[in-house]
Parts: C-alpha cells; sequence; structure tokens
C-alpha cells in the first residue's frame, strides 16, 4: 500500500503511533506535518529539550500521558475538516502541559506554485 492510497487522516494517525515516544517525553512543542499532493511526507516535532531559570536547568517534567496523546490526535483529526482547497502546505500542531491539562492550538499554511497557475490559465 502506498502513502497516496491512504486518507489524511489516516496518515495523521500513522504520524502520532511513530511520535508516540517523543511525545511521552515532552510537555510542550509543536508537532508539524508537510503535505504535497495531500501526501504527509517530512513530519516531526520542535520543542525546547531544556529550559532554565536563574542559570539551572530544572528537571524535565512528565510528557504527555496516552489518554493526553489520544486527546490530540482526535484534536488534529478534526482540525483537518478546516482544510480546505488546498494539497500542499503545512500543518502545525502546538501542544503544551499545564497542571497536568493539555491544551493545543493548530496552524494551516497553504502553499501555492505560480509555474502551475500560469500553466492552467495558458492550457
Amino acid at each position: 500500500m502506498y502513502f497516496d492510497q491512504l486518507s489524511l487522516a489516516r496518515q495523521l494517525d500513522i504520524v502520532f503511533k511513530e511520535l508516540h515516544p517523543e511525545l511521552s517525553e515532552l510537555s510542550s512543542g509543536t508537532i508539524f506535518v508537510q503535505i504535497r499532493n495531500n501526501v504527509i511526507g517530512k513530519f516531526g516535532v520542535r520543542h525546547l529539550p531544556l529550559e532554565g531559570t536563574d542559570g539551572k536547568f530544572e528537571p524535565k517534567g512528565a510528557g504527555l500521558s496516552n489518554i493526553q496523546q489520544r486527546s490530540f490526535l482526535k484534536m488534529a483529526l478534526d482540525a483537518l475538516k478546516y482544510k480546505t482547497n488546498w494539497t500542499h502546505g503545512e500543518i502545525d500542531l502546538d501542544f503544551t502541559l499545564r497542571q497536568n491539562k493539555l491544551y493545543t492550538s493548530v496552524q494551516f499554511e497553504s502553499n501555492y506554485n505560480m509555474s502551475n497557475l500560469l500553466m492552467r490559465k495558458t492550457n
């Protein structure tokens, strides 16, 4: 089976499964997925690996639990409903844990190619 045969939602589910171990150690960050022709290519997590105060690093807190990761995935899948009319771009899924509560937000970036538009207009 090829990724272009999978729905974007199924591809996103695969991304979250791959990132599960990393997310279980992170309390904040951004999952990014780069999309081309409605197929996820590159994906990963942007995060600050160390945080400190007064020149000292703080002990690393707990990351996302299994339940929080499932909730985060559900939010990400629900957000796909807002992706309209574009096939190339990036989705950024921000997350942070505060007092063991998960806060999330989503940002879409659509990409277009002028040469593709010009070729369509001249044909």
